[in-house]
C-alpha cells in the first residue's frame, strides 16, 4: 500500500518532469467508484491548462494548474503514478533476497548481512529503470484512471488495479475533505517533541491505531507504523497515554528517521537498511529479524508484525485488539483489506463465545425448561420428554428461557383464576334452576347444590332463606355467599 515515501517519490517525479508543461490531451476512465467527478467535465477542464506545481499532504497528491479546478489523487491501496520513460518508484513489498536465506545468515554469520546488502544493490542496478514504462508494456494501462499527454509529448498516468483509490476535481483541494481533515504531515510538518509527548498523554487508545489515524499524523501507513514501533521498542497494543516520556521521545525520533530515510532513497525498498523489520514482515509467516522471532497480531484493524522479545506490553492493552495466530495469518490476511473486500472476520460470534467458555473449563450454564400452556389451561414443561428441547438455545439463551418460564407460569395462574370464575358462575346458575325430584303429587323436594336440600309444601308460597353456599378462592380463603330460594314448582 503506498504510504508517504511512495507518494512523495511520485510527487517529486511529476515536479521534475511535468511542471511548466501544458496539457494537450486528457483521458479519464469511466469508473464511478474511483473517479468522483463528471468524466467529460473533468477532461475539458484539463485540456489547455499548464501544470504549475505538484503538491502532497500525507498520502494525498494534487496538481496545481494555472487556473482551477485542480485534479486530486488519493492513492488507496494500489494507486501509482507512471511516467512513460521515467523511473518513479516501485511499490516493493518483499526483500529481493529470500527471507529464509536472510534468516540463515543471521543465525550463522553476522557478516553475511553485508553480503546481502551488496547483492540487493547489485540486483537493483541490474533491474534498470524501476517502474519505468517499457516499450513492451501496455500503455496506457487498462487500469489507468487518469491519463495526460503534455505538449512536449511526455505522457503520465495514474493507475489503480484494486479500485480503492479516489480521483477528484477540486477548486481548492486544501480546504475540503479529505485533505482538510488531515493532521500534520509526518515529513514537512513534524510535531515538536513536547507537543508530541503532550498529545500522546491525552490518547486512551492503542499506539498502533493512533499512528494509523491520519487526523493525528498524516502519511504513516501500516509498514511505517510497524517499523517505527519496532525501532522504538514499543508494543503495538500499548495504550498511548501510558507511554513514558522516554518512550515517546524514542518514537518521535524513529518516525523522523524512518520517514526521512525512505524518502531520501525514493521509497526504493532495496536500499532500506538490512536490519529494518520491513524486509521480514511480508507474507504474514513467522520469521526472524536479527535472530529474534517475529509474530503477527491485529492492531488498529491491520495485520501487525512485532518482536515480542523486544516490544513488551506493560500495563493495560487495548480491549479491541485481537491476537492472531501467526500460522493462520496467511488465511486471515490484512484485516482492513479483508473488510474492504467484503470478507466477514467473525461470522459466528455466538458460537465462538460458547466454545471459548468450554475451553476455559467453565461449567455449563444451568438449563431451565419453560412451561408451555395448552389451550385448555393445562401446562407442560417443554423439554421434559425430549421432543421440544433445543440444546443450542439452552446453552446460548439461558436468560431468555427463564423469562419464558416465568411468563408461562403467569399465564397458568391467570387461566386457573378464569377457570375458577367460570365454575362459580356455573354454580350460581344451578341455584337459579334447581333440579326437582318427584315424590308425591303434592310434595316437591328441591335439591340445592352440593347436596344441601330444603322441603317445601305446595300450600306455602312464602320465600325462605336459601342454604349458604361455601366457595374456596384460589388463595385458600373461604367465602360465603347467600341467595334467596327460588319458588318451588307447583303442580296443579
Amino acid at each position: 500500500m503506498p504510504e508517504l515515501p511512495e507518494v512523495e517519490a511520485a510527487r517529486r517525479a511529476l515536479e521534475a518532469h511535468c511542471v511548466g508543461r501544458r496539457i494537450a490531451r486528457c483521458a479519464v476512465a469511466d469508473d464511478l467508484k474511483v473517479v468522483l467527478s463528471d468524466r467529460v467535465a473533468f477532461e475539458r477542464a484539463m485540456v489547455g491548462r499548464t501544470i504549475v506545481a505538484a503538491r502532497r499532504r500525507g498520502k494525498n497528491l494534487w496538481l496545481r494548474l494555472d487556473a482551477p479546478p485542480f485534479p486530486s489523487f488519493q492513492f488507496g491501496m494500489s494507486g501509482a503514478i507512471y511516467i512513460k520513460g521515467v523511473a518513479v518508484t516501485k511499490y516493493k513489498r518483499r526483500a529481493l533476497i529470500p527471507t529464509s536465506l536472510s534468516q540463515h545468515c543471521d543465525r550463522v554469520f553476522f557478516y553475511y548481512d553485508s553480503i546481502l546488502v551488496g547483492l540487493q544493490l547489485l540486483m537493483k542496478l541490474m533491474d534498470g529503470c524501476r517502474s519505468a514504462v517499457k516499450s513492451t508494456d501496455e500503455w496506457p494501462s487498462k487500469y489507468s484512471k487518469f491519463f495526460v499527454e503534455l505538449d512536449d509529448g511526455l505522457e503520465f498516468s495514474f493507475t489503480d488495479k484494486r479500485r480503492f483509490a479516489r480521483v477528484r476535481l477540486f477548486d481548492d483541494p486544501e480546504t475540503v475533505p479529505p485533505i482538510s481533515e488531515l493532521g500534520p504531515d509526518a515529513l514537512v510538518e513534524p510535531m515538536s517533541v513536547d507537543s508530541f509527548v503532550e498529545s500522546l498523554s491525552k490518547k486512551k487508545i492503542g499506539i498502533k491505531a493512533l499512528l494509523l489515524d491520519q487526523s493525528f499524523v498524516s502519511g504513516i501507513g501500516n509498514w511505517i507504523a510497524d517499523e517505527v514501533l519496532y525501532q522504538s521498542r514499543i508494543h503495538p497494543l500499548q495504550i498511548a497515554s501510558s507511554l513514558t516520556r522516554e518512550s515517546c521521545e524514542a518514537l518521535h525520533q524513529s518516525i523522523q528517521e524512518v520517514v526521512k530515510y525512505a524518502v531520501d532513497v525514493d521509497a526504493d525498498s532495496g536500499r532500506f537498511p538490512i536490519n529494518w523489520l520491513f524486509h521480514h514482515r511480508w507474507g504474514k509467516k513467522p520469521g526472524k529479524v536479527d535472530g529474534k522471532k517475529i509474530e503477527f497480531i491485529t492492531a488498529g484493524g491491520r495485520t501487525t508484525a512485532y518482536v515480542p522479545q523486544l516490544q513488551k506490553l506493560t500495563g493495560t492493552q487495548s480491549g479491541k485488539e485481537v491476537v492472531a495466530d501467526p500460522g493462520q495469518m496467511s488465511s486471515l490476511g490484512d484485516a482492513k483489506e479483508a473488510r474492504e473486500d467484503g470478507d466477514d472476520d467473525d461470522p459466528k460470534p455466538r458460537k465462538r463465545v460458547a466454545i471459548s467458555r468450554a475451553a476455559r473449563g467453565k461449567p455449563p450454564s444451568r438449563k431451565t425448561n419453560p412451561v408451555q400452556v395448552s389451550e385448555d389451561g393445562g401446562t407442560k414443561e417443554v423439554g421434559a420428554d425430549g421432543d421440544d428441547d433445543d440444546d443450542d438455545d439452552d446453552d446460548l439463551k439461558p436468560r431468555k428461557r427463564v423469562a419464558t418460564s416465568r411468563a408461562a407460569r403467569g399465564q397458568q395462574n391467570k387461566d386457573a383464576a378464569s377457570a375458577s370464575s367460570r365454575k362459580t358462575r356455573k354454580i350460581a346458575g344451578a341455584k337459579k334452576k334447581p333440579s326437582i325430584e318427584h315424590g308425591s303429587k303434592n310434595d316437591v323436594k328441591t335439591v340445592e347444590p352440593h347436596g344441601t336440600g330444603a322441603t317445601s309444601n305446595n300450600d306455602h308460597g312464602s320465600d325462605e332463606p336459601s342454604a349458604a353456599v361455601h366457595r374456596v378462592s384460589d388463595h385458600g380463603i373461604a367465602r360465603t355467599s347467600s341467595r334467596k330460594k327460588t319458588n318451588p314448582v307447583k303442580y296443579q
